[in-house]
């Protein structure tokens, strides 16, 4: 690579003159006149026979291998002193060395954008959705920072700001966001370094954790949910303990309201949970791709929901879609986790409960349920597939009593015959 360095006095002018300029009227040409004479009249030329209109800064260039169109190409900088420009040409001369020649208008917004557009291919829509919610109010912070100049000293404050009024896990997913962005450029030779990496992310706000029903509101939730086209998918999610994810997504194929009682194991009723509405349709890991046998409630409003599918399809008409699913709108698409949410707020309202639920917690409450009632948290973590029991433990797992009483009935027990 050859690098040509220039170091001149008063090259760079203070205005470009366009076509428009040129093609305008006489009074034009006078007015862009008397523009650059004012402009020289508060930094004199040094050298004013040589460079017209220039208000005598140092200016280095660069001289680089010419582009893939034969073009020559340059990067030029400028200071106001020959120390300034000569410490820019050190810093420029190392960039090309290291073979990354960046760009003072290429920021972090650019960066973010390049990486949300180009880096996640083959994600979901869903995915890319979520990674640009949590970047916007940190691209609001230091987007406009060129990139080259980002330190982590800007990061940390950004993401401290970020942390006074976000999640610590939403503060995570942009600190996350922000370091892939990063890496992105630097693999397009855009950046030299990601300063991204050397910062920690700081705590933020307390999210609302998860909670689970009590027995006597989930009742009351059934109960109130019997009017609705919701009705099955509460009794599903509470009694069998699926993932609203697979809910959605579960097909009237996958699912035996009947069983084989003749053979050999006896079959019972069950549901085949073998998709999600995930981009790729299958479930979220290996262990969640199971078979779930029916309590008897389950069965009945199932069979109550192929009857209320089979009648909004007549009233309808030509206007519905049949994609096999149980849980459908009322032309027979597929639901989407706003509708349940929606949904299940109503249901709440109705049942007398607060109605800050989410349909994730109709899960949750399985768990418990059947935690509280003396099962081994290894089958209930069969049951939900995850893939190991320490998940059931520490995130699933609520305790439902108010009060532990275990320890009191034990030494009851204990010592009941000192009374």
């Amino acid at each position: 690579m050859s690098i040509l360095v220039r170091i001149m006095v008063g090259a760079i002018p203070v205005a470009k003159r366009s076509a428009n300029l040129y093609a305008a009227a006489h009074d034009g040409q006078a007015r862009l006149g008397r523009r650059q004479y004012l402009l020289r009249s508060l930094r004199s030329c040094r050298d004013p026979e040589t460079h017209r209109h220039c208000p005598g800064r140092w200016r280095g260039v660069v001289s680089l291998k010419p582009g893939p169109d034969g073009q020559r190409r340059r990067k030029k900088v400028s200071g106001r002193t020959k120390t300034e420009v000569r410490a820019k040409l050190a810093e420029l001369h190392d960039e090309v060395n290291d073979g990354v020649v960046t760009n003072a208008t290429y920021t972090v917004a650019h960066a973010i954008r390049d990486w949300l557009a180009d880096g996640l291919a083959g994600r979901a829509p869903k995915t890319v959705s979520t990674q640009r919610e949590v970047l916007e109010p940190l691209i609001g912070i230091i987007g406009a920072v060129p990139l080259r100049e980002l330190t982590a000293a800007t990061i940390r404050l950004a993401l401290k700001e970020l942390a006074a009024t976000r999640a610590t896990r939403t503060v995570a997913m942009a600190h996350a966001g922000l370091t892939r962005a990063i890496r992105h450029a630097e693999a397009n030779d855009k950046v030299r370094r990601n300063v991204a990496t050397l910062v920690d992310t700081p705590v933020g706000q307390g999210g609302r954790p998860s909670k689970s029903f009590t027995f006597g509101q989930a009742v009351a939730l059934i109960q109130a949910a019997r009017p609705y086209g919701l009705y099955a998918y509460v009794v599903l999610s509470l009694l069998v303990g699926v993932r609203t994810e697979e809910a959605r997504a579960l097909r009237w194929d996958h699912v035996d309201l009947e069983g084989d009682p003749d053979a050999e194991p006896p079959v019972p009723p069950h549901v085949d949970v073998w998709r999600s509405v995930r981009a790729h349709g299958d479930t979220k890991t290996r262990k969640s791709r199971r078979s779930l046998g029916l309590p008897r409630m389950a069965v009945e409003a199932l069979s109550e929901q192929l009857q209320r599918q089979a009648a909004a399809r007549l009233r309808v008409g030509v206007l519905w879609q049949d994609n096999g699913l149980v849980f459908t709108t009322e032309h027979g698409t597929q639901l989407d986790a706003a509708d349940v949410r929606r949904s299940l707020r109503t249901i709440c309202r109705k049942a007398g409960i607060a109605e800050e639920w989410t349909p994730r917690e109709l899960r949750h409450t399985f768990v418990s349920l059947l935690s509280d009632n003396g099962m081994a948290i290894e089958e209930i973590s069969r049951l939900v597939g995850h893939s190991s029991s320490n998940v059931t433990e520490t995130v699933y797992r609520h305790q439902i009593r108010p009060v532990i009483t275990v320890g009191a009935e034990a030494m009851d027990k204990i010592f009941a015959n000192d009374h």
